[in-house]
């Protein structure tokens, strides 16, 4: 029985040992460090598929981190973004606003981040012709913003982000595949702005769709969002769900497994 109850216990222990775990990961652009997270498939492929996580206006939160992990266990190699960098986390939604309202207006220096991560999630493992961007909030807009820069990458998906910009930037072809998870009652973007981002996919001749989920506001996909709707952003568990498995669909469709 004691043996017996060892090599249980050994099992237990060594099953454990092989599921994917988040790691820190220090890197830099110019002197300001970085701090991201990357995590490895439980079950490698040849095809290498990979997942940038890019976080919302707070930066890397509970969320992105448990949306990392669960992409692991589908398969993906995944790289959570530190867009900020170390000293300039936002403290408060104030803070916040002020740092994502800065990368909003300033998209170069969102895209060198948003590039920067891209090689690290590379450099993971992952294939480098293999690759999405998903984001949320924040996050979502600069998944659109990789579409938009036409980074290498083969589809993006946007959870409940901002999708607008600059009307004085040329719209140009958009090659990676675009999906857009957006609540139906999100007071944060304007029917202007959502028209304005259809416009813009049928311009620049994505290949594009975009889902709404009723009942939902920003924020729908994240637990600490709390539940109340009259706050303009609140968590909605069924539109959670329904966008998480319309996010795998897409991903099943645009990489290689």
């Amino acid at each position: 029985m004691k043996i017996f109850k060892g090599i249980f216990f050994g099992a237990i222990l060594f099953s454990t040992t092989l599921m994917a775990q988040l790691q820190p990961v220090q890197y830099k652009d110019g002197s300001q460090i970085l701090n991201g997270l990357s995590i490895k498939p439980n079950k490698s492929s040849a095809q290498k598929p990979g997942i940038l996580v890019l976080p919302a206006w707070k930066g890397i939160d509970a969320h992105a981190k448990s949306t990392a992990e669960n992409l692991s266990k589908l398969g993906y190699y995944a790289f959570v973004a530190d867009i900020y960098g170390e000293g300039n986390y936002p403290q408060t939604t104030a803070d916040a606003a002020k740092m994502a309202g800065f990368y909003k207006k300033n998209t170069e220096l969102y895209h060198k981040r948003i590039e920067l991560a891209l090689a690290q999630l590379i450099q993971s493992g992952a294939n480098p012709d293999n690759i999405a961007v998903i984001g949320f909030c924040f996050g979502g807009t600069g998944a659109i913003e990789a579409a938009r820069a036409n980074m290498n990458v083969k589809g993006v998906v946007s959870f409940h982000g901002g999708l607008g910009k600059d009307a004085n930037r040329a719209v140009t072809p958009i090659t990676a595949k675009v999906l857009a998870c957006h609540g139906a009652d999100d007071p944060f973007v304007s029917k202007e702005e959502i028209t304005a981002f259809q416009q813009e996919m049928r311009d620049g001749k994505a290949d594009w769709e975009m889902i709404y989920y009723a009942n939902a506001v920003h924020s729908f996909t994240d637990p600490a969002a709390g539940n109340d709707n009259s706050k303009g952003a609140a968590y909605n568990e069924k539109a959670a769900q329904r966008s998480f498995e319309h996010m795998k669909l897409f991903l099943n469709e645009v990489l290689k497994q």
